[in-house]
């Protein structure tokens, strides 16, 4: 009909993110893996989609959301997208209170309660700064015979940080905050003197297994229950409901009398949880 303008059209003329497509893009991306997507983050939403529309042959975000939505492309599609719009903000000894506790406190307590074989898991490892860390701490335990043995399971959402993670290579400066010893046992610098990367020697990263999980899904299939959970800095991008719901998945994977380790901007406050508070954002299971 003359002077009718089609949704492809518009989008075209715009060249940017409607607010209809947005609404459908935060509501699938929360009900897909609990983070939020409020309108302040419509801007951040288009610049990080930018990539897909080209990866997918699509010239406007109209298109590419007809794709998705009404072409049944999200099949496909579903984990690249998520991959793009995760945060990935990773440290090596990031908030370090938490391993000084994890050494001086957490082991020798579990230790004293029997458990000398160490099983934990960094259940949001980005690219895998947070169980690299750990282990180093865990290896260092081993090493002065307090724990027999340990193993950390490494899960995210984002296939791309977990290849990042699994190779174990990272820029020079990233490692910036390891301690001089452990630098030198656990990380092998490159023969060419002109590269800036190095890696996590294999003796540490056979100790850590990597696998995809979505904290979105109905039960945590992770194997034997395990003594230590690193969850931090991922909360804070979920609603109440949705922390409550991984709280407490996360607190059936954790022996009694384990630890659960939050971000130090984070809390659980206000949520039903058989732990207590043990140091700063620091938990230990009843």
């Amino acid at each position: 009909m003359r002077g009718a303008v089609s949704v492809n059209a518009s989008a075209a003329a715009y060249d940017g993110l409607s607010q209809r497509d947005f609404k459908l893009l935060a509501e699938y991306i929360y009900n897909y893996s609990g983070i939020k997507m409020p309108d302040t983050k419509r801007t951040m939403l288009e610049g990080r989609l930018r990539k897909r529309l080209r990866a997918t042959g699509h010239a406007t975000f109209g298109e590419y959301c007809n794709f998705l939505f009404r072409e049944d492309g999200l099949e496909e599609e579903a984990i690249y997208l998520i991959d793009v719009v995760t945060t990935n903000k990773t440290d090596f000894f990031r908030e370090p209170n938490h391993f000084d506790y994890l050494e001086k406190f957490a082991l020798p307590a579990l230790v004293s309660e029997g458990h000398n074989r160490i099983r934990a898991w960094s259940s949001a490892c980005s690219t895998g700064a947070e169980p690299y860390t750990m282990a180093m701490v865990l290896s260092e335990a081993l090493d002065k015979q307090v724990i027999s043995n340990f193993s950390i399971l490494a899960t995210d959402l984002s296939t791309d940080v977990l290849r990042k993670a699994h190779s174990g290579i990272y820029a020079r400066e990233l490692l910036d905050p390891v301690p001089a010893e452990m630098m030198r046992k656990y990380v092998m610098r490159p023969v060419d003197a002109g590269r800036r990367d190095v890696r996590i020697v294999p003796r540490l990263r056979s100790k850590i297994g990597f696998a995809r999980l979505n904290l979105m899904d109905k039960t945590y299939q992770i194997g034997d229950a395990v003594q230590l959970i690193f969850c931090r800095n991922v909360l804070i991008y979920f609603d109440k409901k949705t922390q409550t719901h991984v709280l407490t998945e996360l607190c059936r994977r954790l022996v009694p009398g384990g630890y659960l380790f939050i971000g130090h901007s984070e809390t659980i406050t206000g949520i039903d949880l058989p732990l207590r508070q043990v140091a700063n954002t620091v938990f230990k299971k009843q």
